[in-house]
């Protein structure tokens, strides 16, 4: 029967559970350091920043154009599409950046479908190349700004949404033009929104392993995984992911910082709720255009091009097929199962102790969410070989290359989101009630399995969903902590795209996206309820 401490004991496990692999990544650089590690840091060291940073930039820049564009569009005007275009500038979020990445390969290579297309309209020689390599840092951008714009897109629209008319009204009174206004008024009022956004995307970006390995581009994320299964050096790998770790957590705190500067009006506090200008047929259908350059780019270009593969190949459901579906959902559901466990009684543990510093513990669980896989993979395997190292002594590797790896990476990655959606379940009921059952004597476990569970499970459940669209996505992680012959869909499409195998790689990279498309599905719902209030 559980008690207080026994509550606390669960919290304490989970937060060192999180904490043991980020721990063993950052004690690197206390064993010294390999001449691998010093030829990477003067030879490629330098070129893995730069083009690390150059990504970095070009993204953000391309992220913050059409994420703040269209929100600003959205938010603002009425123009045929509008209606569509609120929740469907969020589809690209379902399509993963390698995944863009394996079908640009497709469509724009020498021999691509669009260059062979070219070729036949206008009767060129198969020499001829129309458009050009997009295996480059160019390219990458383009399929990480265009799949990762919704991050800024999201956060923008609220912001947006939730600015007085009564300021707009001002600034036209004042003789200011809409664009005038746009940047003197609106921009500055969401800028910790978009610097949000920003940090999202970088830490996506920063973290990527897919796209930047397929366009043969040397990362911070490459490099690791060269060094690693390359040269065998896992020392050196794990002090290259404490660099990369350092930066991300840099990004996180930017973040979190930008967040809580957040301020938003109930609509009982607007003196003048904004109205959004009716656009003619000119500049409607500018905006149409604009709106929907990011979609069918980040989303229905893939879907076509996938769907086409698809068909082409005469795609039959075999018994690969299955295995690699099967895995990734048992994986992704045993790992939404324990993350909601795992947040629900954390969560219980602060209702029930009101303690400051299991919020802080609670708080810093959550980060795991912009911890790369990679470097989650490189520290748990770390500590699992020094596990089997203390137990297994001169004996074969026993919890090392097991799906528990596996499955601890999934939780930490993904714990934000069932930590957050049950925290705000939580804010929706009273302690009242918790102290009502306390007087008429039940004990914490009954609370919790007879009052709590029901009322929180549709958040439970909306948690699980979102946990296993998450998942399914995650590439670098699954494939260095699988085990042995263990394929999800992820890294089937991995290996089907590195053996230049486009077209046996579109069953699997579409069964990612159709469940990528649960989570639109929830933010679509949330979109429309923030419209009826």
């Amino acid at each position: 029967m559980f008690n207080l401490n026994s509550w606390s004991t669960v919290l304490i496990i989970t937060f060192t559970i999180f904490l043991v692999p980020i721990g063993f990544i950052f004690s690197s650089f206390f064993s010294g350091f390999s001449e691998n590690f010093y030829h990477i840091y003067e030879y490629v060291l330098i070129e893995y920043s730069i083009n690390s940073f150059i990504l970095l930039l070009g993204t953000i820049s391309l992220a913050v154009f059409f994420g703040v564009g269209t929100a600003y569009l959205v938010s603002n005007y009425k123009f045929f599409g509008k209606g569509f275009f609120e929740w469907g500038l969020l589809l690209p979020l379902a399509v993963p950046p390698y995944i863009l990445a394996y079908v640009f390969t497709g469509i724009f290579d020498s021999y691509g479908s669009a260059n062979n297309l070219m070729r036949d309209i206008f009767g060129l020689p198969d020499e001829y190349i129309f458009f050009p390599n997009v295996r480059n840092i160019t390219g990458a951008i383009i399929v990480f700004g265009f799949t990762l714009y919704p991050y800024i897109y999201l956060v923008s629209r609220v912001a947006f949404k939730n600015i007085s008319g009564s300021l707009n009204d001002a600034a036209r009174v004042l003789g200011q033009t809409k664009f005038n206004a746009f940047f003197k008024v609106q921009l500055p009022l969401i800028r910790p929104a978009i610097f949000a956004g920003i940090a999202l995307v970088a830490m996506e970006t920063l973290s990527d392993f897919g796209a930047v390995e397929h366009f043969a581009i040397p990362t911070f994320t490459t490099g690791i995984f060269r060094t690693w299964f390359g040269l065998y050096d896992l020392d050196t790998a794990m002090q290259l992911a404490s660099i990369l770790l350092l930066l991300i957590f840099i990004f996180i705190y930017i973040e979190r910082t930008s967040r809580a500067k957040l301020r938003y009006s109930n609509k009982s506090d607007l003196l003048n709720p904004k109205k959004d200008d009716v656009l003619g047929i000119t500049k409607g259908t500018i905006c149409f255009f604009f709106c929907m350059v990011p979609v069918v780019i980040g989303f229905f270009l893939p879907i076509a091009e996938l769907t086409n593969w698809l068909f082409q190949q005469n795609f039959e459901i075999d018994s690969k097929y299955l295995r690699s579906v099967s895995n990734t959902l048992i994986v992704s559901f045993v790992a939404a199962l324990i993350g909601c466990l795992l947040a629900l009684i954390t969560n219980f543990s602060g209702r029930i102790n009101k303690s400051k510093t299991q919020s802080n513990i609670n708080s810093f669980l959550s980060l795991g969410y912009g911890i790369p896989g990679l470097i989650l993979a490189v520290g748990i395997t770390k500590f699992f070989t020094s596990v089997d190292r203390i137990l297994l002594v001169n004996s074969e590797l026993f919890i090392t290359g097991s799906i528990l790896g596996l499955i601890m990476a999934y939780i930490i990655k993904s714990y934000a989101l069932p930590n957050n959606l049950i925290s705000s379940g939580y804010n929706k009921f009273s302690v009242a009630m918790d102290e009502s059952a306390e007087i008429l004597g039940a004990p914490k476990r009954k609370i919790l399995q007879k009052i709590h569970a029901p009322l929180l499970r549709p958040s439970i459940f909306a948690a699980a969903l979102l946990v296993v669209a998450e998942i399914v996505k995650e590439l670098p992680a699954t494939l260095i902590l699988r085990p042995f012959n263990f394929d999800t869909l992820a890294v089937t499409a991995y290996i089907f795209a590195s053996e230049e195998r486009m077209f046996e790689a579109a069953p699997s990279a579409l069964s990612i996206v159709a469940i990528g498309l649960i989570p639109i599905f929830f933010l679509n719902k949330m979109i429309r309820e923030s419209r009826e209030l």
